[in-house]
Protein backbone atom coordinates (compact mmCIF):
# COMPACT_ATOMS: atom_id res chain seq x y z
CA UNK A 1 0.00 0.00 0.00
CA UNK A 2 2.82 2.57 0.51
CA UNK A 3 4.77 1.34 -1.98
CA UNK A 4 6.68 3.57 -4.08
CA UNK A 5 4.93 6.85 -1.86
CA UNK A 6 6.72 9.20 -0.38
CA UNK A 7 6.00 10.56 3.21
CA UNK A 8 6.33 14.22 4.41
CA UNK A 9 5.92 15.35 7.95
CA UNK A 10 4.96 18.99 8.38
CA UNK A 11 6.78 18.87 12.47
CA UNK A 12 9.56 17.76 13.72
CA UNK A 13 8.48 17.27 17.35
CA UNK A 14 7.45 14.06 19.29
CA UNK A 15 5.42 12.36 17.92
CA UNK A 16 6.23 12.86 14.62
CA UNK A 17 10.03 11.41 15.81
CA UNK A 18 8.21 8.41 17.09
CA UNK A 19 6.36 7.92 14.09
CA UNK A 20 9.29 7.92 12.27
CA UNK A 21 11.51 5.74 14.54
CA UNK A 22 8.58 3.09 14.33
CA UNK A 23 7.59 3.31 10.42
CA UNK A 24 11.93 2.63 10.26
CA UNK A 25 12.12 -0.46 12.80
CA UNK A 26 8.79 -1.88 11.60
CA UNK A 27 10.66 -1.76 7.86
CA UNK A 28 7.65 -0.72 6.05
CA UNK A 29 8.94 2.16 4.60
CA UNK A 30 13.01 3.02 3.66
CA UNK A 31 14.47 6.41 4.84
CA UNK A 32 14.28 7.48 1.21
CA UNK A 33 10.66 7.83 1.66
CA UNK A 34 10.15 10.08 4.75
CA UNK A 35 11.20 13.44 4.89
CA UNK A 36 9.93 16.36 7.61
CA UNK A 37 9.98 19.96 7.84
CA UNK A 38 10.02 22.20 10.66
CA UNK A 39 10.86 25.79 11.50
CA UNK A 40 13.72 24.58 14.09
CA UNK A 41 16.80 24.49 12.08
CA UNK A 42 18.07 22.40 15.57
CA UNK A 43 15.29 19.82 15.06
CA UNK A 44 16.15 19.40 11.34
CA UNK A 45 19.71 19.10 11.91
CA UNK A 46 18.63 16.01 14.50
CA UNK A 47 16.76 14.33 11.89
CA UNK A 48 19.15 14.39 9.39
CA UNK A 49 21.49 13.54 11.69
CA UNK A 50 20.25 10.63 12.93
CA UNK A 51 17.76 9.09 10.35
CA UNK A 52 19.36 10.63 7.57
CA UNK A 53 16.44 11.78 6.38
CA UNK A 54 15.58 14.42 3.55
CA UNK A 55 14.75 17.58 5.24
CA UNK A 56 13.05 21.13 4.66
CA UNK A 57 12.90 24.43 6.55
CA UNK A 58 9.92 25.80 3.85
CA UNK A 59 7.00 23.24 4.03
CA UNK A 60 5.93 24.38 0.38
CA UNK A 61 9.08 22.41 -1.62
CA UNK A 62 7.98 19.24 1.11
CA UNK A 63 3.98 19.56 0.06
CA UNK A 64 4.94 19.35 -3.38
CA UNK A 65 7.60 16.40 -3.18
CA UNK A 66 4.97 14.30 -0.95
CA UNK A 67 2.08 11.61 -1.53
CA UNK A 68 0.98 11.39 1.70
CA UNK A 69 1.05 14.48 4.01
CA UNK A 70 1.45 14.41 7.81
CA UNK A 71 0.59 17.34 10.17
CA UNK A 72 2.33 16.81 13.17
CA UNK A 73 2.09 20.68 14.29
CA UNK A 74 0.90 21.86 17.30
CA UNK A 75 -3.13 22.55 17.22
CA UNK A 76 -2.62 26.63 17.79
CA UNK A 77 -0.08 26.49 15.16
CA UNK A 78 -2.63 24.38 12.43
CA UNK A 79 -4.27 27.47 10.90
CA UNK A 80 -1.18 29.35 9.98
CA UNK A 81 0.19 26.60 8.14
CA UNK A 82 -2.98 25.33 6.61
CA UNK A 83 -2.77 28.96 5.01
CA UNK A 84 0.72 28.43 3.97
CA UNK A 85 0.28 25.26 1.97
CA UNK A 86 -3.56 25.86 0.78
CA UNK A 87 -3.20 26.03 -3.07
CA UNK A 88 -0.41 23.56 -2.59
CA UNK A 89 -2.28 20.59 -1.70
CA UNK A 90 -3.25 18.36 -4.38
CA UNK A 91 -6.11 16.45 -4.67
CA UNK A 92 -4.54 12.95 -5.35
CA UNK A 93 -2.48 13.48 -1.94
CA UNK A 94 -3.47 11.93 1.87
CA UNK A 95 -3.35 14.52 4.13
CA UNK A 96 -3.10 12.80 7.97
CA UNK A 97 -3.65 15.33 10.99
CA UNK A 98 -2.85 14.17 14.01
CA UNK A 99 -3.08 17.25 16.24
CA UNK A 100 -5.21 17.25 19.01
CA UNK A 101 -8.64 19.19 19.07
CA UNK A 102 -8.58 19.56 15.52
CA UNK A 103 -11.90 18.88 13.51
CA UNK A 104 -11.44 17.70 9.71
CA UNK A 105 -13.56 20.26 8.59
CA UNK A 106 -11.90 23.06 10.06
CA UNK A 107 -9.25 21.54 7.97
CA UNK A 108 -11.11 21.15 4.66
CA UNK A 109 -12.48 24.49 5.46
CA UNK A 110 -8.31 26.47 5.31
CA UNK A 111 -7.81 24.25 2.76
CA UNK A 112 -10.13 23.70 0.08
CA UNK A 113 -13.36 21.49 -0.30
CA UNK A 114 -12.36 18.29 -1.59
CA UNK A 115 -9.37 17.83 0.42
CA UNK A 116 -8.80 13.82 1.82
CA UNK A 117 -8.18 14.43 5.00
CA UNK A 118 -8.24 11.90 7.94
CA UNK A 119 -7.79 12.47 11.55
CA UNK A 120 -5.74 10.32 13.74
CA UNK A 121 -4.72 10.36 17.31
CA UNK A 122 -1.91 8.33 18.06
CA UNK A 123 0.14 7.68 20.83
CA UNK A 124 3.81 7.61 21.85
CA UNK A 125 4.25 3.75 22.32
CA UNK A 126 4.76 4.01 18.92
CA UNK A 127 8.01 4.86 19.51
CA UNK A 128 8.58 0.86 20.43
CA UNK A 129 6.02 -0.40 17.64
CA UNK A 130 3.28 -0.47 20.62
CA UNK A 131 1.18 2.50 19.78
CA UNK A 132 -2.76 2.93 19.74
CA UNK A 133 -4.59 5.24 17.34
CA UNK A 134 -7.58 6.00 16.58
CA UNK A 135 -9.11 6.75 13.03
CA UNK A 136 -11.48 9.40 11.95
CA UNK A 137 -12.54 9.93 8.25
CA UNK A 138 -13.12 13.40 6.36
CA UNK A 139 -16.34 13.06 3.90
CA UNK A 140 -13.94 13.55 1.40
CA UNK A 141 -11.26 10.53 2.34
CA UNK A 142 -11.31 7.67 0.33
CA UNK A 143 -11.53 4.02 1.24
CA UNK A 144 -7.16 4.08 -0.27
CA UNK A 145 -7.02 6.88 2.48
CA UNK A 146 -8.42 4.80 5.31
CA UNK A 147 -6.25 1.80 3.80
CA UNK A 148 -2.98 4.01 3.58
CA UNK A 149 -3.54 5.67 7.11
CA UNK A 150 -4.05 1.88 8.57
CA UNK A 151 -1.05 0.70 6.98
CA UNK A 152 1.04 3.66 8.52
CA UNK A 153 -0.36 3.28 11.93
CA UNK A 154 -0.52 -0.69 11.92
CA UNK A 155 2.91 -0.43 11.25
CA UNK A 156 3.81 1.08 15.02
CA UNK A 157 0.60 -0.31 17.21
CA UNK A 158 -3.10 -1.43 17.17
CA UNK A 159 -5.29 1.18 15.12
CA UNK A 160 -9.13 1.18 15.67
CA UNK A 161 -11.42 3.64 13.18
CA UNK A 162 -13.91 5.38 15.00
CA UNK A 163 -16.32 8.74 14.30
CA UNK A 164 -14.62 11.61 14.50
CA UNK A 165 -17.16 12.81 17.08
CA UNK A 166 -15.35 10.02 19.51
CA UNK A 167 -11.85 12.00 19.10
CA UNK A 168 -11.95 13.89 21.95
CA UNK A 169 -12.57 10.97 24.06
CA UNK A 170 -9.53 9.57 22.78
CA UNK A 171 -7.64 11.76 22.90
CA UNK A 172 -8.53 11.73 26.98
CA UNK A 173 -7.74 8.09 26.93
CA UNK A 174 -4.93 6.88 24.77
CA UNK A 175 -3.84 9.89 23.45
CA UNK A 176 -2.73 11.14 26.92
CA UNK A 177 -2.90 7.86 28.56
CA UNK A 178 0.46 6.36 28.43
CA UNK A 179 1.40 10.15 31.08
CA UNK A 180 -1.29 8.51 33.53
CA UNK A 181 0.41 4.94 33.22
CA UNK A 182 4.07 6.49 33.60
CA UNK A 183 3.00 8.27 36.95
CA UNK A 184 1.52 5.38 38.68
CA UNK A 185 5.04 3.92 37.25
CA UNK A 186 6.84 6.43 38.86
CA UNK A 187 4.61 5.97 41.65
CA UNK A 188 5.12 2.68 42.28
CA UNK A 189 8.98 2.66 41.75
CA UNK A 190 9.14 5.44 44.52
CA UNK A 191 7.52 3.32 46.88
CA UNK A 192 9.72 0.01 46.87
CA UNK A 193 12.75 2.44 47.15
CA UNK A 194 11.03 3.63 50.33
CA UNK A 195 10.49 0.22 51.62
CA UNK A 196 14.45 -0.36 50.84
CA UNK A 197 14.47 -2.06 47.19
CA UNK A 198 17.16 -1.28 45.43
CA UNK A 199 16.38 1.72 42.46
CA UNK A 200 17.46 -0.34 39.59
CA UNK A 201 15.39 -3.68 41.40
CA UNK A 202 12.76 -1.83 41.87
CA UNK A 203 12.19 0.05 38.33
CA UNK A 204 12.48 -2.98 36.66
CA UNK A 205 10.02 -4.85 38.82
CA UNK A 206 7.78 -2.12 38.20
CA UNK A 207 7.99 -2.04 34.66
CA UNK A 208 7.57 -5.88 33.93
CA UNK A 209 4.62 -6.10 36.52
CA UNK A 210 2.64 -3.13 33.85
CA UNK A 211 4.54 -5.12 30.84
CA UNK A 212 2.85 -8.07 32.07
CA UNK A 213 -0.09 -7.36 33.62
CA UNK A 214 -0.94 -5.62 29.78
CA UNK A 215 -0.21 -8.91 28.22
CA UNK A 216 -2.28 -10.64 30.71
CA UNK A 217 -5.05 -8.91 29.55
CA UNK A 218 -4.64 -8.95 26.11
CA UNK A 219 -3.91 -12.65 25.61
CA UNK A 220 -6.67 -13.88 27.92
CA UNK A 221 -9.02 -11.13 26.57
CA UNK A 222 -10.51 -11.36 29.95
CA UNK A 223 -12.37 -8.26 31.59
CA UNK A 224 -9.48 -6.35 34.04
CA UNK A 225 -11.92 -5.81 37.01
CA UNK A 226 -12.37 -10.35 36.61
CA UNK A 227 -8.58 -10.53 36.67
CA UNK A 228 -8.39 -8.12 39.49
CA UNK A 229 -10.61 -9.86 41.53
CA UNK A 230 -9.07 -13.30 40.91
CA UNK A 231 -5.60 -11.88 42.49
CA UNK A 232 -7.52 -10.58 45.50
CA UNK A 233 -7.81 -12.71 47.63
CA UNK A 234 -9.95 -12.55 51.11
CA UNK A 235 -7.06 -11.07 53.71
CA UNK A 236 -4.62 -10.99 51.20
CA UNK A 237 -1.80 -8.54 50.52
CA UNK A 238 -3.51 -7.76 47.38
CA UNK A 239 -6.94 -6.65 48.62
CA UNK A 240 -5.41 -4.25 51.51
CA UNK A 241 -3.80 -2.13 48.58
CA UNK A 242 -6.96 -2.12 46.61
CA UNK A 243 -8.70 -0.82 49.87
CA UNK A 244 -5.86 2.14 49.59
CA UNK A 245 -6.55 2.66 46.30
CA UNK A 246 -10.72 2.19 47.04
CA UNK A 247 -10.81 4.88 49.86
CA UNK A 248 -8.48 7.45 47.81
CA UNK A 249 -10.90 7.06 44.64
CA UNK A 250 -8.23 5.69 42.43
CA UNK A 251 -10.70 4.86 39.83
CA UNK A 252 -12.21 8.40 40.35
CA UNK A 253 -9.38 10.31 39.85
CA UNK A 254 -8.40 8.41 36.40
CA UNK A 255 -12.19 9.00 35.55
CA UNK A 256 -11.91 12.71 35.56
CA UNK A 257 -8.41 13.15 34.43
CA UNK A 258 -9.29 11.12 31.27
CA UNK A 259 -12.76 13.60 31.13
CA UNK A 260 -9.99 16.52 31.81
CA UNK A 261 -7.79 16.08 29.15
CA UNK A 262 -10.22 15.14 26.96
CA UNK A 263 -12.43 18.83 27.47
CA UNK A 264 -9.14 19.93 26.57
CA UNK A 265 -8.81 18.57 23.26
CA UNK A 266 -12.37 20.28 22.69
CA UNK A 267 -10.69 23.56 23.73
CA UNK A 268 -7.59 23.40 21.29
CA UNK A 269 -10.55 23.41 18.02
CA UNK A 270 -10.09 26.75 16.63
CA UNK A 271 -13.17 29.04 16.11
CA UNK A 272 -14.24 29.25 12.32
CA UNK A 273 -13.55 32.82 10.89
CA UNK A 274 -10.68 34.01 13.92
Amino acid sequence: MLSGKKIGFLGAGNMAEALIRGLLKSSLVDVNSLRVSDVSEGRLRCFKESYSLKTFQLNGPLVADSDILILAIKPQNMRDVLREIKGLVRMDQTIISIAAGIPTPFIIEELERGARVVRVMPNTPALVLEGASAISLSPYATAEDLDVTKSIFSSVGKVVVVEEKLMDAVTGLSGSGPAYVFLAMEAMREAGIHLKIPPEVAHLLVVQTFLGAARMVMETQEDPRALRQRVSSPGGTTLAGLKVLEEQDFSGILKKAVEAAARRSMELAPRHGS
